[in-house]
């Protein structure tokens, strides 16, 4: 979240209604990322964690128990609600929550952090801006860890048994009701030309690495599970269907049933990839 690469103004509408939706509909990343990052980062409960566009909250609460402090950063209120109650329902009670783009770091989030983590939320902000502020937030030998699904070039694995989601008739859908120009609030979604590994190149971390760890393979959804993915994301958020949200959903689900009467469906994520860059020790 925050702004995006060429620096286009943080528009609050992007995930209007979608932060009910999130927590439900995004899959979850490799089971591995925990004892990953704490093999390769020496964690041992100490220090503190910076999640930059945390959403509801999805990896800071995962990944809270791993230091002694946690903040969640992201500019939606709706959002931030969302997460603090899934780390009450959790019992995960060192987390602080601040409403804030990425821009406004370090003083939106002062001292000094062991990890910084962006869930796929690194491409809404100005890229080569925030990875200079989050270098200067480090503590020596920290690191920034940009965590998203990888799909392509990733080995596919098989279904447990469901049919997998029929997401060319659900985007079909999306574009029918919204035109063929992909949304993002009041704007269109932009279209990225760079490498995330690139822009942290140019910055001044030591080091720029990309591990793979393996996706959740027998994930199974059931059909309010895979609308809910559908309206979590910027460019088929609730609001932008106005009045025929409705229309929207009772659509996906027709489609839904027809795949699959029970409604139950495999997802396949993709891998985990985790890029690391390391601040100098």
């Amino acid at each position: 979240m925050g702004r995006d690469a060429v620096g286009v103004p943080y528009d609050p509408t992007i995930y209007q209604g979608a932060a009910s939706h999130y927590r439900q509909g995004r899959p979850p990343y490799s089971s591995e990322l925990e004892s990953v990052l704490a093999r390769e980062l020496t964690l041992d409960g100490s220090g503190r964690l910076l999640d930059v566009g945390c959403g509801p909250g999805l990896l800071t609460v995962r990944l809270a128990h791993l230091f002694e402090e946690a903040v969640g950063l992201d500019p939606d209120p709706d959002m931030l609600a969302e997460a603090r109650r899934a780390a009450q329902t959790r019992g995960v009670p060192n987390i602080r929550w601040v409403e804030a783009v990425a821009e406004d770091l370090p003083g939106a989030a002062p001292g000094r952090f062991r990890l910084v983590t962006f869930g796929q939320s690194f491409h809404w902000t100005d890229e080569a801006r925030v990875a200079e502020a989050v270098y200067d937030i480090l503590e020596p030998s920290g690191a920034l860890a940009l965590i998203v699904h990888a799909v392509d070039g990733r080995p596919v694995p098989a279904s447990p048994g469901p049919p997998p989601i029929p997401h060319t008739e659900i985007r079909a859908l999306v574009q029918r009701y919204l035109g063929s120009t992909q949304r993002a609030g009041r704007g269109t979604t932009h279209t990225r030309n760079h490498r995330f590994e690139d822009v942290l190149a140019a910055a001044r971390f030591e080091s720029v690495e990309t591990l793979y760890l393996p996706g959740v393979a027998d994930l199974v959804r059931d059909t309010e599970s895979v609308l809910s993915g559908y309206f979590s994301f910027s460019y088929s958020a609730p609001h932008l269907f106005g009045d025929r949200v409705g229309a929207f959903a009772a659509d996906v689900r027709r489609v839904l049933t027809e795949h699959s009467p029970d409604g139950l469906f495999w997802d396949w994520p993709g891998d985990t990839q985790v890029t690391l860059a390391r601040r100098r020790g």
